[in-house]
């Protein structure tokens, strides 16, 4: 379930365009009058405000707001008014400019996504950075992090209902003898990992929980502090229950020391759109304290309104 607000009667690209043109005019930003505006429109919206920017000012929304707006307001509306793909396209580069195992925005585009939005992922970062997305995850990451990664954001998996229980069995069984032996990069373990359907693979977890007595990720915990076990945990989450993990995301970038406003920036611009209503309720079951209220506890100005505009309150 989504959080944005779009008003009942929406105006026309080209007014939202002079409205825009207006905030940017004069001798101070009209960083509300933005929010009211972009914070309120939905992605196809979004694209028909830029390319109506483009063709009546000869202007590149994009540009015109990196003149205008600085610091974490500004990336919060520039990956805001960016197209989901795009969007995916520009955070995974970034993760790899800037690789470190214990990043996982690899892992969250790669698992929270549909096929088809990966497909559309790796189609913007090809036409963006004139390279595929497969390549410079090759290029970036190390040993282990490269066989789960390359495969991950490789995948067009299966999107039906249809589960093999037989085949959820003999998988199930797999996972728990490499796990037994701490073979946790064991080409059986990813490959089941990184090419099953979202319903098969559910199944085989559920088999493997049911045959042997715990979930899957609590026995990939053995070490803490092993970043690679961590990203499978995360790829496990964020198939299984994205929206717990990406309540958990948040919560790390509120209640660590300082706010990780990166990641904060993310999950909400990145699920707004998708199921940031059910994000919320997951973060007020864990931490009894709404979400909107722990942001603006924890962000100020144009930033926190931002956000909070996106959150729906």
């Amino acid at each position: 379930m989504a959080c944005l607000t779009v008003p009942a009667t929406v105006p026309s690209p080209a007014e939202d365009c002079e409205q825009l043109r207006k905030a940017f005019e004069g001798w101070g930003t009209n960083e509300a009058l933005i929010i009211s505006i972009l914070a309120h429109r939905n992605a196809s919206q979004r694209r028909l405000i830029r390319d109506t920017y483009a063709r009546i000012y000869g202007q590149m929304l994009l540009k015109s707001l990196n003149d205008e707006i600085s610091g974490d307001f500004e990336r919060a509306v520039i990956l805001w008014t960016l197209d989901p793909a795009e969007r995916d396209a520009m955070l995974a580069n970034e993760a790899l400019r800037n690789w470190k195992p214990a990043n996982r925005t690899l892992i969250e585009i790669a698992c929270a996504r549909t096929s088809t939005q990966l497909f559309a992922v790796r189609q913007a970062y090809h036409a963006l950075f004139k390279r595929s997305l497969e390549e410079d995850v090759a290029a970036h990451t190390t040993a282990t992090f490269r066989k789960l990664l390359v495969p991950l954001v490789s995948s067009y998996r299966y999107e039906g209902p249809e589960v093999n229980m037989k085949l959820a069995k003999s998988e199930a069984k797999i996972l728990h003898d490499k796990i037994s032996d701490k073979a946790y990069d064991h080409e059986d373990l990813i490959r089941i990992l990184t090419t099953r359907s979202k319903a098969q693979l559910i199944a085989t977890l559920n088999q493997f929980n049911n045959e042997f007595g715990s979930a899957f990720n609590k026995n990939l915990k053995s070490d803490p502090k092993d970043e690679f076990l961590a990203s499978l945990r995360a790829a496990v989450r964020c198939f299984c229950c994205p929206e717990r993990y990406f309540a958990k995301v948040a919560r790390v970038a509120i209640e660590g020391l300082g706010t990780d406003e990166n990641a904060l920036t993310r999950v909400i611009t990145t699920r707004a759109e998708v199921d940031l209503q059910l994000i919320k309720e997951a973060y007020m079951k864990r931490t009894s304290v709404p979400l909107d209220r722990a942001v603006a506890g924890d962000t100020s100005g144009d930033y926190e309104r931002m956000l909070i505009a996106l959150l729906g309150a």
